[in-house]
């Protein structure tokens, strides 16, 4: 039983039905009524068919993201990140200039608190500003040592 040119009236008429192109092969036929389908020889047979059921158009199948939201939720944990999972410089990954921002504004953020909290004066909040500007500390950590080994007393060691 050949039933292209049925298909195709179909796709056609869904198309219109649809708004949207339905292509031959998202065009189901009732396997349980084959022969009525073949008779159907002009489009208003066809559209008699649809109209009763026996002709639909398939839902249009689409990309499933579940895995990629598995993935990116993953990524966001830390994982997938090692050498096979990398396409580009560690620059190009996190630049110097972004990593440097977000160095000095932390440590300038702190410098300022313990200067508003008393425990530097203006003159010792100034040359630790100097120093942390010519890249001096690594961190916070290392700033708060360097300036305990100088003699600064920072609260919360009592």
């Amino acid at each position: 039983m050949i039933i292209t040119n049925q298909r195709r009236m179909a796709a056609a008429i869904l198309s219109q039905k649809e708004g949207r192109a339905v292509g031959v092969h998202r065009v189901w036929i009732d396997p349980d009524y084959l022969d009525e389908v073949v008779s159907a020889v002009q489009k208003d047979d066809v559209r008699r068919l649809i109209e009763e059921g026996l002709i639909k158009a398939r839902p249009i199948k689409g990309t499933s993201r579940v895995r990629a939201r598995k993935a990116a939720e993953q990524r966001s944990k830390g994982r997938r990140k090692g050498h096979g999972s990398r396409k580009g410089s560690a620059n190009a990954r996190t630049p110097k200039k972004g990593r440097w921002m977000q160095l000095i504004r932390s440590q300038r953020r702190e410098l300022k608190e313990m200067r508003e909290g008393g425990e530097l004066s203006p003159s010792q909040y100034r040359y630790y500003y100097r120093k942390a500007k010519g890249g001096s500390y690594r961190s916070i950590a290392h700033m708060r040592t360097n300036m305990e080994t100088d003699g600064v007393k920072i609260g919360g060691d009592e």
